[in-house]
């Protein structure tokens, strides 16, 4: 068995795929994995695959053209996710879609079908989730700084939401898990960065400040709760307590 590794972003994981397939070494004798590996199997061969910008264009434009627009946005989302099987999955799921073109999409016998679907809802889900429940400290006035830790990897549709709603402020999203930010300039569009160390610790001491409109945040919260309507077990369930680490309605001081 072979076994190809990859780190855990979707030029990487679309890259893998490719050179995967281009082995020849037949499907049933190769395996995809997102790296790093903790405990290698020792009568496998280990491949680790560099990202390629070239080998991911041919990829995605393969799975538009030849199966369909719907299925890309499937991969797309559950590349994203940080299920140990996710990428070996897409690739199963990707064998069927060359063999049946877009009819793959209703083959939900197939258990690398039903199980891609399962996984672009549960990232969905996550990221409409954060959608929600993000909330940002306005720095000095001039940049607006969040932080999630989201299991998923989901800081992309977060952020893309949030270019759409703010697309003349300065703000960053960072992934605290991922040590990535997402950073919007006035009137652009957002990118991504892998932020260092240092960085990632520098930027961690934002959630210390407070403008103007914490306490009139915190004082509405508190202000519109129901005493006799208070449901604990609703609230866990509609808002996991995972997800609260950095919600300012939560942070009390």
């Amino acid at each position: 068995m072979t076994v190809f590794t990859c780190n855990d972003d979707f030029e990487s994981i679309m890259t893998c795929i490719y050179d995967a397939w281009a082995s020849k070494r037949g499907h049933d004798n190769v395996k995809l994995l997102k790296g790093p590996v903790v405990q290698p199997d020792l009568f496998c061969e280990y491949i680790h695959v560099e990202p390629d910008a070239h080998k991911t264009e041919m990829v995605v434009r393969s799975i538009r053209n030849k199966i369909s627009e719907e299925a890309y946005v499937h991969i797309f989302y559950a590349s994203l996710s940080n299920a140990p099987d996710a990428l070996d999955t897409i690739y199963r799921f990707l064998i069927l879609g060359f063999a049946y073109g877009r009819k793959v999409m209703s083959m939900l016998s197939y258990p690398p079908v039903i199980r891609t679907m399962e996984l672009r809802r549960n990232v969905g889900n996550e990221a409409h989730f954060f959608r929600e429940f993000v909330r940002f400290n306005a720095i000095e006035g001039k940049v607006y700084v969040s932080h999630i830790e989201p299991k998923n990897n989901v800081l992309m549709p977060v952020a893309e939401h949030f270019q759409d709603r703010m697309p003349s402020e300065h703000w960053i999203i960072m992934d605290d898990n991922r040590k990535i930010a997402a950073i919007h300039p006035v009137n652009q569009d957002f990118y991504l960065q892998f932020l260092t160390d240092e960085e990632a610790k520098s930027l961690s001491k934002t959630e210390e400040y407070q403008d103007e409109y914490t306490k009139l945040w915190i004082t509405f919260f508190d202000t519109i709760g129901i005493e006799q309507r208070k449901n604990p077990a609703c609230q866990r369930n509609m808002f996991p307590i995972w997800m609260r680490k950095h919600v300012t309605e939560f942070m009390r001081k």
